[in-house]
């Protein structure tokens, strides 16, 4: 399976900007950019949590922000902004999360230290 959105404008919801999310069983891609584009990958193994945030302005719009925390260094936070089927797509993303990583056998762990910082372990 596999979900294709373009980030909306606040604004009656229309696709006019140059933002597209592909989100597939293995990884989440977030193609940005007109003259100067940028790709942003994510193994799906990654993705730790997710967060459905919906303004009032969005839920009036049908829309909605998923907000995906991950392990990965170059952006821990992943933010799907003003995209249609909110609600599926996270719940999409939960479980193709949880099938990636017990694919792989990878475990998060969380490593409480003798100084009391928290720190986490991909395994």
């Amino acid at each position: 399976m596999q979900f294709i959105e373009k980030k909306r404008i606040l604004l009656f919801g229309l696709p006019w900007t140059f933002t597209r999310y592909t989100i597939k069983d293995d990884m989440i891609t977030i193609d940005s950019g007109f003259l100067n584009k940028e790709e942003n990958d994510c193994y799906m193994y990654k993705v730790q949590d997710v967060r459905l945030k919906l303004s009032f302005l969005e839920r009036i719009m049908g829309l909605g922000t998923i907000e995906c925390f991950t392990g990965d260094s170059t952006n821990p936070t992943l933010q799907l902004t003003h995209i249609k089927n909110s609600k599926v797509v996270k719940d999409f993303i939960l479980q193709a999360s949880e099938e990636a990583r017990r694919k792989r056998r990878t475990l998060n762990t969380l490593d409480i230290s003798a100084d009391g910082s928290e720190e986490l372990i991909d395994q």
